[in-house]
């Protein structure tokens, strides 16, 4: 379907590509930006065009944001679109990004009085998995500013839940994070112990898939961790940064997050080993060398 005003995309990382692929593949035109020039000139391979981010702020509605971390949220929204809007712009923002919700609700609060229709939208998914459609979209926000902007959620996530307020989203997404990350943990560690009592990883994993066992991991982090394929889907460094956001949040509501930081601490191995750019699912190489 075609609208009146291209779609903005600021970051072009692993999930800003595959989000802009799915808005170009339902007939939007895609804008984009990212701070490396290489990532641009792909989106202009593929169909988009690069901008500035003032540009895209004068160009776009809605505007998607696949940054890294919340505070390049806060500076992309607060003192880079913000200031080229004005106030009562009615523009609408859809942060995909993994961020700390708290501050999350905090950005909504001071911007949508000054006109920014904010939409807290991260996606629970591998980039593979979003770019087949099958990424679930995890919605904080005003509905009418949901139900305006349909169209484009539709092409980016297929499937979706509206969760509540603006950084709702957010902490939906650390939980479901949170039981993913654990899962990864527990099918790296199983498929190590398997192949240490003699089994073939390869077969085994079969059977773990038919048996009580599965979990979706085993199909989308399975196959990489038997074949030592490590391109990234989902990097270790951002997996990580959700792990210390999972836990400062536990620490603020009072839990401890025991299995959790076994998982962080086998993350951090991970980096130390200069594996903070490969896929997550790299972790199994950490697995081993505890057990040798």
């Amino acid at each position: 379907m075609a609208q009146s005003k291209p779609v903005g995309v600021i970051g072009l990382g692993l999930m800003g590509e595959v989000l802009a692929r799915r808005l170009m593949a339902a007939q939007f035109s895609v804008i984009g930006f990212d701070i490396d020039a290489a990532k641009n000139a792909k989106l202009a391979q593929l169909g988009g065009r690069s901008a500035s981010i003032a540009e895209i702020a004068g160009a776009c509605d809605p505007i998607v944001l696949a940054v890294f971390s919340t505070e390049q949220v806060e500076d992309v929204v607060e003192r880079q679109l913000l200031p080229v809007l004005g106030t009562g712009s009615g523009r609408i923002v859809l942060c995909t990004s993994t961020c700390d919700p708290d501050r999350i609700a905090e950005l909504a609060g001071r911007v949508v009085p000054q006109g920014i229709r904010f939409l807290d939208a991260p996606v629970s998914g591998t980039s593979e998995q979003v770019r087949q459609g099958d990424g679930v979209g995890l919605i904080g926000g005003d509905q009418a500013t949901a139900d305006a902007v349909a169209p484009v959620l539709d092409a980016m996530f297929p499937k979706r839940f509206h969760i509540g307020h603006a950084g709702d989203g957010g902490r939906a997404k650390l939980a479901v994070n949170l039981i993913l990350g654990l899962n990864r943990l527990a099918l790296a560690e199983g498929l190590v112990f398997a192949s240490r009592l003699g089994l073939d990883p390869k077969a085994f994993l079969e059977v773990a898939r038919g048996s009580a066992s599965y979990s979706q991991v085993m199909d989308t982090k399975g196959p990489k961790m038997v074949a030592g394929d490590f391109r990234p889907e989902g990097r270790v460094a951002q997996t990580l940064k959700d792990a210390h956001l999972m836990l400062d949040q536990a620490e603020l509501h009072g839990q401890r997050l025991p299995t959790l930081e076994i998982h962080a601490d086998v993350l951090e191995s991970c980096v130390r080993a200069g594996e903070a750019e490969r896929d997550n699912s790299i972790i199994i190489e950490e697995i081993r060398r505890r057990t040798e």
